[in-house]
């Protein structure tokens, strides 16, 4: 029984570092390293929190193929439940070909596949009702499932005492604002990145996109903001921001759904949020320590040591 059901995207991810440029046409270039790992919002951040030793399970869609077969496979080597993964043979499983460049950041070459094709009649509620949270990952890449499919979900869940969360993903080609608001009503926590955020809202301030997520209908949002750390916006309480740890940054990919798997293990533990936005920070700065999206988390008690260990910002 899983405490955390993550839902949404799941992606194979073929990894390379690093390239600041294509080769020329019909040439060959040599690079560092090419990698195969498991990617998607729900993906990365159920690792991420099996990793932290939180009972974890993925929902979403993929191909009867070989990238399926490795997503499955993959999560379910982390003891990651998967009972809720459809295995859908009339399209492919969602793949990206990531380009880390020498600085870190990152580019993508994205086929969304299954992810587009999953609504909310796919949701496995045999899974989803044995967690205490639902955490909907990457609502922007998922096209049948925007606007009231999603709100039916958050609203069952809460229906059925879940508290629910959702993160967002930058897809110029989805419903954008229209796709998300349906869902805020049900939502205890919004999560977007800043970027996204921009996007989504159209506002291009932290405490401004918080603000317009709640007038909406969202309970409370934490806004993610990279290097600059994150802005808390409770729905009891002043809003407050949190610096980002400083660390040497290898690879930016998953570093989101490495902090939102640290913000849902404080939710989940019950933790102050002032605690566990701070904690959220610093698996975000592992993640981004090590090439791919998951290989840089840390346990949990790893982690606490970490932050303990750290200065305590202010700002």
């Amino acid at each position: 029984m899983a405490d955390i059901a993550c839902l949404g995207l799941l992606v194979a991810d073929t990894v390379g570092k690093s390239i600041d440029a294509l080769p020329a046409r019909g040439t060959l270039d040599l690079v560092e390293r090419i990698e195969l790992h498991t990617g998607g919002c729900a993906a990365n951040t159920g690792v991420s929190l099996a990793k932290l030793g939180v009972r974890t399970a993925v929902l979403g869609k993929v191909g009867a193929d070989g990238f399926g077969d490795y997503i499955t496979g993959a999560l379910g080597g982390h003891g990651i439940d998967v009972r809720g993964v459809l295995r859908d043979p009339g399209v492919p499983t969602a793949a990206t070909i990531v380009v880390v460049h020498s600085d870190a950041e990152r580019s993508f070459l994205h086929v969304i596949g299954a992810n587009a094709a999953f609504t909310d009649a796919d949701a496995d509620w045999n899974v989803i009702e044995q967690a205490r949270i639902l955490h909907i990952a990457g609502l922007q890449l998922m096209s049948a499932f925007e606007g009231e499919g999603v709100a039916r979900t958050l609203s069952e869940a809460k229906r059925r005492g879940l508290m629910t969360t959702l993160d967002t993903v930058m897809n110029p080609r989805s419903r954008g604002w229209d796709g998300l608001a349906p869902a805020l009503p049900y939502l205890d926590w919004a999560l977007p990145s800043f970027e996204e955020a921009v996007l989504l809202t159209g506002e291009t301030k932290a405490l401004r996109q918080a603000r317009k997520l709640q007038a909406a209908g969202a309970k409370n949002v934490a806004v993610k903001m990279g290097v600059n750390g994150c802005l808390v916006a409770p729905q009891e309480g002043k809003a407050f921001h949190v610096p980002a740890l400083t660390v040497e940054p290898v690879d930016a990919l998953g570093a989101g759904d490495a902090w939102a798997a640290g913000f849902l293990t404080g939710l989940l533990h019950d933790w102050p949020l002032e605690k566990t936005a701070r904690f959220a920070n610093a698996v975000g700065a592992c993640c981004v320590q090590a090439l791919g999206a998951t290989t840089g988390i840390k346990p949990l008690e790893e982690t606490l040591e970490m932050l303990s260990s750290a200065p305590v910002p202010t700002g």
